[in-house]
């Protein structure tokens, strides 16, 4: 009796473990065969397909119309490279949400005010057409960037400190780097060009349709800097078209005098009369060189400094902020990788689409 007792209940105990194996598996194939329109999960938060088709829709607005079509592959490569870069936004995202970094809904709509300024309505929304934007996905951008600029100020920028004795030591090891033989302009530019559409760096990521509209864009630009007063970096981060200098509020750096007259001129002679802190009119920008040099655009320019040839010492403040902006850069971008790679580890990441992918790559 105590040997059917003990047989029924070691039954009734592999029973319940089969059971709960099976829906352990069935559990399993559920998490593994998430919906077709999912095509990856961040800590559980789904990107969806219809996400990554107006990303890509707008990638290939961006690049302007192509004589060819991309093959089935390349499409296939831009949308897992979008693809990493949305799932690299949502772990930013939420990591700002858990920080009580979020952007606010006063903080985008101040923003899409100044993006609106130097367009009508009509203009404002001719643009947004083009890139194949709606204004929600506009304001969904704008939220983005504002955050990921806040959790990036908060968790790395505030806490790159670059000392004295920082400078001094880049000082002593470069010096020969600060010993010019011609007088060097310290320029910041503001730039409209009208040629292919390209990703410009500036918040807005758009171009101007023609000549004319590129030209009535800086002209506004320009009013806005004399008459209203607002500040020339502000201004070239969001709407410059030159993608290395707008994350720097335009600033081109330091340029040899030889090197200024050779790449035009007349850009040169506007320069050459201006007083420090002083901008320029609006004048055209050049592209190509000799009988193929035409017009590309237009241009303001600001004159930070005027730097004469010879040794610079290390008391020029100049030579100060030059090594401090360049050792910030150059020690936030590693701090900012590694925090990357951080936030990647600690992220529960599925990408559905590369598995996809690989799977019918094995077929």
């Amino acid at each position: 009796m105590q040997v059917q007792v003990l047989v029924s209940k070691r039954r009734k105990s592999v029973a319940l473990l089969i059971s709960s194996t099976l829906l352990l598996v069935a559990l399993a194939a559920c998490r593994h065969a998430p919906s077709p329109d999912v095509m990856a999960t961040v800590n559980n938060k789904d990107i969806l397909r219809s996400d990554l088709d107006k990303a890509y829709n707008t990638y290939k607005s961006a690049q302007g119309e192509a004589p060819q079509g991309p093959s089935p592959e390349q499409a296939d490569i831009v949308r897992l490279n979008l693809l990493r870069q949305m799932i690299d936004d949502e772990i930013l995202d939420q990591r700002a949400a858990k920080l009580n970094l979020a952007a606010s809904d006063e903080d985008v709509n101040a923003k899409l005010t100044d993006l609106k300024a130097p367009y009508t309505q009509e203009e404002f929304d001719k643009q947004l057409k083009q890139q194949n934007l709606t204004l929600e996905d506009l304001k969904q951008r704008i939220r983005r960037k504002l955050t990921s600029d806040k959790l990036i100020n908060k968790e790395i920028d505030s806490k790159v400190n670059i000392s004295d004795a920082d400078i001094s030591n880049y000082y002593t090891t470069h010096k020969s780097e600060f010993n010019v033989i011609e007088p060097q302009y310290h320029l910041a530019w503001i730039v409209v060009t009208t040629g292919p559409t390209q990703p410009t760096g500036n918040l807005q990521n758009n171009k101007a349709t023609s000549d004319a509209d590129a030209r009535k864009k800086i002209q506004t630009l320009r009013n806005r800097l004399t008459t209203g007063g607002e500040d020339f970096g502000n201004l070239a981060m969001n709407f410059s078209d030159d993608p290395n200098a707008n994350s720097n509020a335009g600033d081109m750096g330091f340029i040899a005098e030889t090197a200024l007259q050779q790449r035009d001129p007349g850009t040169f002679a506007a320069i050459e009369k201006l007083k420090a802190g002083q901008v320029t009119d609006v004048l055209p920008v050049y592209g190509g060189a000799g009988p193929s040099q035409r017009a590309v655009g237009y241009a303001i320019y600001k004159l930070i400094s005027r730097e004469p040839a010879g040794q610079r010492e290390l008391n020029n403040p100049s030579v100060q902020q030059t090594i401090r902006q360049g050792l910030r850069e150059s020690h936030g971008q590693l701090l900012k990788a590694a925090y990357y790679e951080m936030l990647r580890d600690d992220a529960k990441v599925r990408n559905y689409f590369a598995e996809q992918i690989l799977k019918q790559g094995a077929k």
